[in-house]
Order: structure tokens, then sequence, then C-alpha cells
């Protein structure tokens, strides 16, 4: 008896894993989960956890062993997605950023969107110059602590605040200037919708960077915003296109393709290369969701895409969740008393140290959380966060704001720093190839410098050079330097690809005759007494075609082969 039962809780625990999830807050969620659940059903947990309605904006993300990050495919089951055994831990994150943060119906998503924003700017994503640094590092302060108190907080307090990997004593003392000044009176409500304000207008709200090289070799960072598809060099966006430009999403092992059209008859094609196949092929997933999330008007229009056009090539992906308009609009309906918000107390977290006054509160409520402490340099070794670097690098010019080191995820020993003499989005526009040619053809051109928050809400910027951007194919007539380069695509490449396309149709159409070849022998001529080859066998049409034709053609070749074989053997 108490075998079985023994037996019995063992098969139990088969069935059923814990999996932990890691809010914005750091704290942590754990559930039980059936081994055949699907992702829709964790996510909804953990929204129902936090008393979340607007959930749509948000995604749960992890790790696998080869360092490779996914973002958790809802309508899957959860084991099949991963790659190692429980338990599991993941991450909820922001996955499609609100195109105006301040306009959310609810406060708990705006807390969970400026959680997410505090977050990117300790981690190096959100580029800014050094003022508006220190607004933003001055807005986090107002929400943390409240009205400055000289009595509270001594001379240097900015300082032991961490709102940047690292920074200067000049910008310390200019963030508790603003906090002193110009903050006073403002709620952390307040403070937080200030900095989703401003936070929203520069260039790099929304980034998650994904590390790759361009055709010439050189690191770049690829990125998908709710404005468009932008790709940062260094401290400089090199290319914006709006998601209402981009044609076509493409990647073939470690080769990512865009395919756009920026003007009437402009087109162009950007190449980039990921470390890894699998880094290749999640880059794209991002692509097609995002585009997918905010383009459309309604999620009936979302179509499966292929990551190739070449026949039995490639993989299919659909975005299967709501679009961004879907989500306003279902957002407008909420009609609920607010819920309680538990703000994140003072104590060092992954993501921004602050000042310790007291034991930590989580923003969810007491039930079923976990705080956990756990110092900056420690990181996160059992799940990174983010397995990119800053998209930033050293500059000797002085003309950026941020100069990083190292390649560490998020969470790991990269050291930057501000320097007064920041970045200029309007210093960083490349010149636009132009074409000394006349021609009625459509030339491959692209402006991609970067576009300011007001062209990317449909101002268009006119800059115009003689240069060609790295990283941009043209489809036009080439130049002379183009024509020499060994490794151009050319006709043949494309010649080649239909005719390799047009054999692999021909051995799969070979393959399947061959298949029907082999079914067919064994219903007619096997003695296999199996059930459904007895249905088979039974039905009138069978009976007709193997009566009628099937008999006739054996007799036929049977006679020929007898022919053929008295032939060879009268020879």
């Amino acid at each position: 008896m108490l075998s079985r039962l023994m037996s019995g809780s063992e098969r139990s625990l088969d069935r059923e894993f814990n999996c932990t999830v890691r809010l914005l807050d750091d704290s942590e969620y754990t559930c039980t989960v059936q081994r055949d659940a699907k992702g829709q059903w964790l996510f909804e947990q953990v929204c129902q956890h936090l008393n979340l309605l607007e959930k749509d904006y948000f995604g749960i993300r992890f790790v696998d062993p080869e360092k490779q990050r996914h973002w958790l495919e809802f309508s899957k089951a959860i084991t099949k997605q991963m790659r190692s055994q429980p338990p599991y831990t993941m991450c909820l994150r922001v996955k499609f950023y609100p195109p105006d943060p301040a306009a959310l119906k609810e406060e708990i998503t705006r807390y969970l969107v400026f959680l997410q924003i505090k977050r990117d700017l300790y981690h190096g994503r959100l580029l800014c110059k050094s003022s508006d640094a220190a607004m933003l590092a001055a807005f986090i302060l107002q929400a943390e602590i409240g009205d400055y108190d000289p009595g509270k907080h001594p001379e240097g307090y900015s300082s032991k605040f961490q709102f940047f990997p690292k920074h200067s004593e000049r910008l310390e003392r200019r963030i508790a200037e603003i906090h002193k000044s110009e903050l006073t009176g403002q709620s952390p409500e307040t403070a937080e919708l200030n900095f989703l304000k401003k936070a929203q207008t520069l260039e790099t709200y929304g980034v998650d960077p994904h590390p790759c090289k361009d055709v010439s070799g050189n690191a770049a960072f690829l990125a998908f915003t709710p404005f468009g598809f932008v790709v940062l060099q260094g401290n400089r966006r090199i290319h914006f296109l709006k998601w209402n430009e981009v044609t076509k999403l493409k990647f073939e092992g470690k080769t990512f393709h865009i395919y756009a059209t920026h003007q009437e008859d402009q087109k162009i094609i950007l190449t980039y290369f990921t470390h890894t196949p699998e880094a290749c092929k999640h880059l794209w997933k991002c692509g097609v969701e995002n585009q997918a999330f905010y383009q459309f008007e309604k999620s009936s229009q979302v179509r499966t895409v292929s990551s190739s056009n070449l026949f039995f090539k490639g993989s299919r992906f659909r975005y299967s969740g709501k679009v961004a308009k879907e989500v306003m609009e279902q957002s407008a309906k909420i009609r609920r008393e607010p819920p309680e918000i538990h703000r994140a107390g003072m104590v060092p977290s992954r993501s921004c140290p602050s000042i310790t006054h007291g034991p930590r509160q989580s923003s969810v409520p007491r039930t079923r959380r976990r705080a956990v402490h756990i110092s900056i340099m420690e990181g996160l070794e059992s799940l990174r966060d983010s397995g990119h670097s800053t998209p930033v690098r050293s500059v000797s010019s002085g003309n950026s704001f941020l100069c990083s080191h190292g390649n560490g995820a998020e969470g790991g020993h990269g050291t930057a720093e501000f320097s007064q003499d920041s970045y200029s989005p309007s210093d960083s526009v490349l010149p636009t190839p132009v074409s000394n040619e006349p021609s009625d053809t459509a030339q491959v051109r692209h402006t991609n410098g970067p576009r300011s928050i007001q062209e990317e809400r449909g101002t268009e910027l006119c800059t115009q050079n003689q240069a060609k951007p790295q990283g941009v194919k043209p489809k036009g007539k080439r130049s002379q330097l183009e024509k020499t380069r060994p490794n151009q695509h050319g006709p043949e490449e494309g010649v080649n690809q239909f005719i390799c396309s047009l054999a692999r149709l021909f051995l799969v159409a070979l393959a399947l005759l061959f298949a029907l070849l082999l079914l067919l022998i064994v219903l007619t001529e096997s003695e296999l007494d199996l059930a459904f080859l007895r249905d088979i066998r039974r039905t009138p049409e069978f009976q007709q075609f193997h009566y009628e034709y099937f008999c006739p053609l054996r007799r036929w070749l049977a006679c020929k082969l007898r022919w053929m074989g008295g032939h060879l053997t009268n020879k």
C-alpha cells in the first residue's frame, strides 16, 4: 500500500514542476505548473498575481543553456520550449513598449513600464544626453524618496543611488539640484508620469539591442521600437525605418535581411550577421512580432510569414496576440477601482541600487512573493536578463555621452561613464547615396541618419549627401567599387537560387510519388491485415480501381517484362 502511494506521488511530481518568474521590481513569483501547461497559462497567473489588466505590452523571457534569450510563446507548451530540466526561472519584461506610455489607462501599468525603463537606463539601453540623464535621474529620485529634506538627505545624497553604471560627480550634483529646486511637491505617481513623458522623447526609447555585424565586419546593434526598425553603431543611430516602410524580414542561417521601400521608387536591403543561427532566428521572430503589433489595425490582418522565399526552406511564424490599436481600445473600456500599488523600498537591487531606509516592499500584493536581495556586482548568475552588451563604444572625440567597456550582460561588470560633451542626434546623420547617372528605373537609396521623435511621427528628414552607408545593398545600378567586390550578389546567384528551388521541388515530388507507390503496393500486393488497410480495401472506390485499372496495368507490365526477358535470352 505504501509503495503504491509513493509511486503515485512520484507520478504526480513527474506531471508537475515549479516555475519562478522574476518580476520587474526583482521580487519573485513561484507557482506549480502542469507539464502540459501552455505559456498563456503561466502568463495569466503572473498577471493575476500583479492585478494587471493591460497585459499585452508584457511578456515572459527566459535564457537557454547556450545563453540565448527567448520570449515564451503563449500558444505552445512550456516544456516544449525549454532546453533544460525543471525547475525553470524566467523574467517578466516589457515586450512591446507603449507608443505613448503616459496614455496608459491604469497606474499599475505605468508603474511597471516605469520600472522597465529605469532598468533600461541603468543598463545602458536608453541613451541620452547628460542633461536628459540628469532630469530622468531626478524624476526617479523624487518618485523613490519624495521631496528633498535637509534633515534626511545630507550633502552628496544623490551619489548613494545608482542610476547608471557609472557617472561623474558633476552629474550627481546636477541631479541633486534638479531634485531640490524643480520637483518639490510631485507625488510618486506624478514623478513617474513625467519620467515616462521624458523617456518617450528619446530616440532609443523602447530599444532592446541585438548584437550583430554589418557586411564590413563592424559591430552594430539592431533593435525594434514602437516607431520602426533601428540600427545603432557606437552611440549613433545610423538607420531608421518606419514600420510601414519595412516590406520583408528574412533570415538564412546567421544572415539577417531587412527589405524596405523608403519612398516611392527607393528600395533598400540591409544585411547583418549574428553570432549564431539561433540568435538570428530570435532576431527575426522579434522583428515579425513587433511589426505586426505596431503596424496592423486588427489582429485578423496578421498573416503567417516565412523566413525565406525559397521552396521548402526556412521557418514559418505568425504573431498570435493583439495589436497595439486593439490593446488601446480594450484599455479604454476598463472600469474598475485602481488597484493598490506597493512601490519598491530603498534596498539595493539588481537594476537600481538605492539608499537603505528599511525593509523593501514589493510592487505586488504581499502574498506569495519573495524579495531578492543581491548586490549589483554579483549580477544575474542564474539568469542574465540581457545577453547583450550596452550598445555604445568608447570614443576619443568626446562627442558621445556614454563610454562602455566590456561585453557583460545586464547586471554584469562593464563600466560606463558620462561625458559633458554628449552626443547630439543631429551630429550622427550619415550621408545618403545619390546616383550620378539619371535613370528611369527604381534606384536604391536610403536616408539613414537618425530621425528625431517628431520625424518618427510623420516629419521626413531631408538630409541627402553623396556616400554609401554600411550594410546597404542597392538593387539598382552599382558603382564601380561595388562591381569589383567579389562577394557582391549578381544575377547568377538569383538564377542559381531559382534552379536550386526547382531541383528541391522536383526531389520532393519524386519522394511523394515513391511513397504513394509503396503504399499502393502494400494495399494491393501485401497480405498485411491491419485495420486501416482492411478498411481501405473494402471501399468500393478501391475495389473499382483495383479491378479496372491496377490489374490490367499489372498484366501489361508482366507481359512487357516477359517479352524483354525472352528478347534478351534469345540474344
